[in-house]
């Protein structure tokens, strides 16, 4: 198999999570072991969590995130939770600091086993987003699916917690739309010059919301912590909820909680699953024991 490193596939309320161990090496994991990865019947996978040596005060270390397709992501919560289950277990601490494409995060471990991740500070200017256009106000924004006079879906919340997000409030079930039709056109729809994960959310009460989620460069997800915190924060900015409230997403609930500081804090379970070495040019691999 060549050179190969540790890997553990984990998930975070069904998020299915590939951390790889690429510490003391230089080189990283490549789109086309990540792809790879993602055709095994055992390794599919919503993210890779690539752990890197980091040479940067107060910082533990750096994580290379991968979508499905290979592509790079700014931000993982559900995957952050795994890496933190997989260090702390290795290492015995408990709490973590990170530098991702998203910025610095920080995490930890609790008593219970729940892990709570900073996924910092939500950002609501539509070029920070980043928006195509200009919208001064991104609490709902004009874009729509189906007929003009009678659209399945329209007038989203937008926002970025690292990574683009559009949220569609709607009344129904979160169930009885058919996003895995429409999610991969509001994706790559051109207001999104980055692309965007595309929810809908239904607000159940002033501290819970029901949360399906399309994720950029993934698709239909069985939880997305990232998501989940820019429903929550937008459903609190247009007063629909409070700031703290528990989001199901399809695996499970996650809590979140937006901070008076701005912190957006996320917390939630992981699991591991098995473990193993990957070749991280090629994604060829090998279990260290027999996966269930």
């Amino acid at each position: 198999m060549g050179s190969t490193v540790p890997f553990a596939k984990m998930n975070g309320l069904g998020n299915d999570i590939v951390v790889i161990d690429m510490r003391g090496r230089s080189d990283a994991v490549t789109a086309e072991a990540a792809i790879a990865l993602a055709a095994g019947d055992k390794t599919g996978f919503d993210q890779i969590m690539a752990i890197h040596d980091i040479d940067l005060d107060g910082v533990d270390y750096r994580i290379d995130i991968l979508n499905r397709d290979g592509s790079r992501a700014q931000a993982c919560g559900n995957g952050t939770r795994c890496v933190v289950q997989a260090l702390a277990s290795e290492t015995g601490r408990k709490r973590f600091t990170f530098k991702t494409l998203a910025g610095i995060l920080t995490a930890e471990e609790h008593e219970s086993g729940l892990i709570s991740v900073d996924m910092g500070m939500p950002e609501f200017r539509w070029n920070k987003i980043p928006l195509a256009e200009e919208f001064y106000d991104t609490t709902r924004i004009e874009l729509q699916i189906g007929p003009i006079d009678a659209p399945v879906l329209h007038s989203p919340s937008v926002a970025s917690m690292g990574n683009p997000h559009a949220i569609f409030w709607v009344k129904e079930d979160v169930w009885s739309y058919d996003l895995e039709r429409f999610g991969p056109l509001l994706e790559n729809h051109p207001i999104f010059p980055e692309r965007a994960n595309i929810s809908v959310a239904r607000v159940i009460d002033a501290a819970t919301l029901d949360l399906r989620t399309w994720e950029r460069g993934v698709g239909l997800t069985r939880a997305c912590g990232s998501a989940a915190c820019a429903a929550a924060v937008c459903a609190a900015r247009t007063e629909r909820t409070g700031r703290q409230v528990t989001v199901n997403v399809p695996g499970g609930p996650l809590e979140i909680d937006w901070r008076a500081n701005n912190q957006v804090m996320m917390t939630g379970p992981a699991e591991w699953e098995f473990s193993g070495r990957v070749n991280p040019e090629t994604g060829a691999w090998q279990a260290d024991e027999a996966p269930a």
